[in-house]
């Protein structure tokens, strides 16, 4: 009877190997067929029990792209847990005389991003609101003295490592602080009103704030015209030069950079405060050297942010690089109890790659977004991660931030009227020559699949490189 059971496992075993070596030869052709078989293809296939059933060039170092939040979102989990909370608190140095504040009051940056409505349907002076409505309870209409914003928490360094100069202009690549509103970006909304020749009308949130200069040197023209985008700060400055070309009746809006996100963050809640009947009268500063409020200070308002799970789902289903970026630097000084940095950030997620078993010393991680094409991880290794993921604590958390096939996130558009739609969760991921795709799936015949799909050093088009993975999720899901 042993025998026959033992054969009888021999059996489904070869089976089993059978149909993996002919999943794998046929994912092999679907890569190497048509358009862009010149390029870096790699597929890693897993099931729950983490066995990789397919490898095609999975162990060849690829650049992740925003596959790589996949790995810090959940170093985000591990370290400061999902119910972790930024507090931006407000002190004030001095004493009240009837409604005026005679001293100095310090907004102490937590390195907070939702300060700008991400997460508060879109209201953008969410935060704003919560600490002026304390303010005005404790009795303050009116102050004094300066507001001072307390930049101590992150090093004074703006942005990783290997980022391109020609991405810093945009809403994708901006500065980094503890202090920061509105993702550090101005909203900008060209219209095209006018005939052709014209200078088109633009206006700008919040409320076309003198912090930043716009050079309008944009040119309506003609109805059945090309919209051409050119859009650029100049570098070290909030001058912000615009020369696009665009037809007649044309509206186009666009997330702008600011430099120096402090000076932003004050200049912005002092003028939006004066809108709500506050006085402030000696203007502002931003302070860089660490402040203990513990003797003489009275603390006088405090902004609580939504829970870290909130946050995960940002980063993942919305690819947000500045929500990354930021947390990474926060997680440094939660766990470390250091000023923020984004170097000391990397090295927690490559420990926690260590606590998953993956070998370090083959990933090179430049940031924590994936922005950076210097970023080098395995497919075989994203794969299992998210295997390892599913074991976790925290993987209900995770498993809700990433985007699902065909119905919201990044993936809101993709595998429509597939067996994937609805039952594909997973994460996207591009930047120029790199384009990614990781998640889970239930196959028809029900067999729950982990996958990392790569092309890296293309020239087609990123729609052709999509309709290739497509195809081989949906031969995954028919056939395995």
């Amino acid at each position: 009877m042993k025998r026959i059971i033992f054969g009888l496992c021999l059996t489904l075993a070869s089976l089993q190997a059978g149909v993996a070596q002919h999943a794998e030869t046929a994912i092999k052709q679907l890569v190497y067929s048509g358009k862009s078989t010149g390029s870096l293809w790699a597929v890693s296939v897993r099931d729950s029990t983490g066995k990789e059933l397919v490898s095609v060039n999975s162990d060849a170092l690829i650049t992740p792209a925003s596959n790589l939040k996949l790995v810090s979102s959940a170093a985000f989990l591990r370290y400061l847990g999902a119910d972790f909370r930024f507090k931006t608190q407000v002190y004030g140095i001095g004493m009240l005389e009837d409604s005026t504040w005679n001293g100095d009051i310090y907004i102490v940056g937590s390195g907070d991003p939702s300060i700008g409505g991400d997460l508060y349907n879109d209201n953008k002076w969410f935060a704003f609101d919560s600490i002026l409505d304390q303010l005005k309870k404790f009795g303050i209409n009116r102050v004094k003295g300066q507001m001072i914003g307390d930049e101590s928490l992150f090093d004074d360094v703006p942005y990783p490592g290997g980022w391109s100069w020609d991405d810093l202009s945009f809403y994708y690549a901006t500065e980094l602080s503890p202090l920061s509103f509105n993702n550090n970006t101005v909203d900008l909304v060209v219209q095209a009103k006018g005939k052709s020749g014209d200078r088109p009308e633009i206006e700008w949130f919040p409320f076309n704030t003198d912090y930043v200069q716009f050079i309008n040197e944009q040119q309506i023209t003609g109805p059945k015209t090309e919209y051409k985008e050119y859009y650029r700060r100049v570098l070290g400055t909030n001058t912000i030069i615009l020369r696009s070309t665009m037809p007649i009746g044309y509206v186009e809006e666009e997330a702008l950079s600011i430099t120096q996100p402090g000076l932003y963050f004050l200049d912005t809640f002092i003028k939006y405060a004066e809108q709500r009947g506050f006085s402030i009268e000696s203007g502002y500063q931003v302070n860089r050297v660490p402040t203990d409020y513990s003797e003489g200070f009275i603390k006088l308002a405090v902004h609580e942010s939504k829970p870290l799970s909130e946050f995960i789902k940002q980063i993942n289903k919305k690819s947000d690089n500045f929500y990354t970026e930021m947390l990474n630097k926060a997680m440094v000084v939660e766990e470390i109890g250091t000023q923020g940095s984004t170097e000391t950030g990397i090295r927690l997620i490559k420990d926690f790659l260590a606590e998953m078993r993956v070998d370090t010393s083959m990933v090179e991680i430049d940031d924590a977004s994936g922005m950076a094409p210097t970023n080098l991880i395995a497919a075989k290794d994203l794969s299992y991660l998210l295997v390892q993921y599913s074991k976790q604590k925290w993987f209900q958390v995770f498993d809700e931030s990433l985007s699902l096939a065909a119905f919201d996130g990044t993936l809101k558009n993709r595998f429509k009227n597939t067996g994937l739609s609805g039952n594909f969760k997973g994460k996207t991921g591009y930047i120029g020559g790199a384009r990614t795709l990781s998640g889970y799936f239930r196959t028809d015949k029900g067999k729950l699949l982990f996958v990392t799909v790569a092309t890296n050093h293309f020239t087609d088009k990123v729609s052709v490189i999509d309709a290739k993975h497509q195809q081989i999720l949906e031969w995954l899901y028919e056939r395995m």
